[in-house]
């Protein structure tokens, strides 16, 4: 017994993207104390196009787990799941996985988006309900309909389709079940308007393998390897990146999650449903009000062609600093100079033009642009909505100039950065826990900042 005082009381949890699979402890204050992750090559699905390797995931999951459980110094009371959306596992009746992960990259056949549309459209009206923008195998409702339709001997054999992170939750339990978070990831399936599954799905009995709906806070008490452990049922990222704000903040806000791709979140919307947004749901069932931009994507294109552009060191870009007087220079007859390449815009030029003798000049010119493509973005997650308050996590909110150019266009806001590099996973910890937070979570394990607009001179 006396082994047993100094083990520390820890949730596990496994934050599974699309790249790293990431395991982390966090300990009752929700602060990680222990971390590993790993890589795995994808595998090819039956048509030659790149998939998970779902098998390697599997067993590695299965090896880390009953390693910690085994590990003298960590008593692990509850396990959750956060994984990427719009995936698919379909088991049989004996829970044999039937098809590989399918990649939401897959292109789906147009002959089968125009059956679909034509049973179940007009395009602009079925968008409207179940907030997405187009229809693809970004869709994973779509995913089921293409199994039924273009390969009915697998389809028959599905017992249930699980999302991804009530996959994971099940190679624990046993117990097959779906949940908010995961239905409502532009998933094509429900319907905001309705807050049930679409017509389509009853129509076309895809209802019949889909598990029984439950809370995202549900976990289920199991006696696993002998020890009493608490198992979630899994998470969404995106929702699960947002719930220790929405947890810890009174008022209302907007989170800018930035990366490759920069993704406002607006979990307090009265208007979820516009034609620039998709949706998410929060653990709750209630919409979040979501656009995206490519922006992490297209800076690292056009910040590569200046470093060559200008014969500089590949890691220049970073130690270049907000300069007032360089800004004021390209604001006095401002004109657009960057030709994107992954993001669209009506006000790029044909060709990229460079007037500019010094990278840091031509730096704040990108930087400029970049924050008006973002500033659109988040002005059309905020809508009609009245919302104060602006919180940017990811790898741009240590960008001097992004921070301080966003926060002098919503000079009318508070805007705050925040370290979140631990956001799903931190979220998937708080959405099985009792805990309560207060206001001072973020400071204490986020790293908060306040940011004030620069004086007008």
């Amino acid at each position: 017994m006396s082994n047993s005082i100094t083990m520390l009381n820890v949730t596990a949890v496994f934050d599974i993207g699309k790249t790293n699979k990431k395991f982390f402890l966090f300990d009752e204050n929700f602060k990680e104390v222990y971390k590993e992750y790993i890589i795995f090559d994808e595998i090819e699905d039956e048509d030659g196009h790149p998939t998970e390797n779902l098998p390697a995931l599997q067993k590695w999951l299965k090896e880390v787990f009953n390693r910690i459980l085994e590990a003298s110094e960590y008593n692990v009371e509850a396990i959750n799941f956060s994984t990427y959306g719009a995936s698919f596992v379909h088991i049989d009746a004996h829970g044999k996985v039937l098809t590989p992960l399918y990649n939401y990259t897959k292109p789906l056949d147009e002959n089968l988006i125009t059956e679909f549309l034509d049973a179940y459209g007009p395009k602009d009206e079925f968008l409207k309900t179940i907030g997405c923008y187009d229809l693809s195998m970004l869709n994973s409702g779509m995913q089921l309909y293409w199994l039924k339709h273009r390969k009915p001997e697998v389809y028959g054999k599905i017992k249930y389709a699980l999302h991804l992170p009530q996959y994971l939750s099940y190679v624990f339990t046993g117990i097959p079940l779906s949940e908010f978070t995961s239905i409502g990831c532009h998933t094509a399936l429900w319907d905001y308007t309705k807050k049930d599954y679409h017509d389509w799905v009853y129509k076309e009995h895809i209802n019949a393998i889909l598990p029984p709906i439950v809370s995202t806070e549900t976990s289920i008490n199991m006696n696993y390897n002998g020890k009493r452990i608490k198992i979630g049922v899994g998470i969404h990222d995106s929702s699960a990146a947002l719930l220790p704000y929405v947890r810890s903040i009174k008022k209302k806000f907007v989170l800018v999650s930035t990366g490759t791709w920069s993704i406002t979140l607006n979990p307090f919307t009265e208007h979820p449903i516009s034609e620039n947004a998709i949706n998410y749901m929060r653990i709750n069932g209630k919409p979040v009000k979501a656009t995206r931009l490519f922006l992490g994507n297209e800076y690292k294109i056009q910040v590569n062609k200046l470093h060559a552009f200008f014969g500089v060191s590949e890691d220049y870009h970073r130690h270049v600093k907000f300069d007032y007087a360089t800004y004021l220079k390209i604001n006095k007859n401002f004109e657009y100079m960057f030709k994107w390449e992954s993001v669209s815009d009506e006000n790029m030029p044909a060709e990229t033009k460079i007037p500019y003798t010094k990278f840091e000049d031509a730096y704040h010119q990108l930087m400029t642009e970049l924050v008006l493509l973002q500033l659109k973005s988040i002005k059309n997650a905020i809508g009609e909505d009245a919302i104060k308050r602006i919180y940017i996590d990811g790898g741009f909110s240590n960008n001097d100039l992004f921070i301080k150019l966003l926060s002098h266009h919503f000079r009318d806001k508070k805007l705050s950065t925040t370290d979140a590099s631990l956001g799903s996973a931190l979220g998937a910890a708080i959405s099985i826990s009792d805990k309560k937070l207060n206001s001072k979570f973020l400071k204490k394990n986020y790293s908060l900042k306040k940011h004030v607009p620069f004086i007008i001179s």
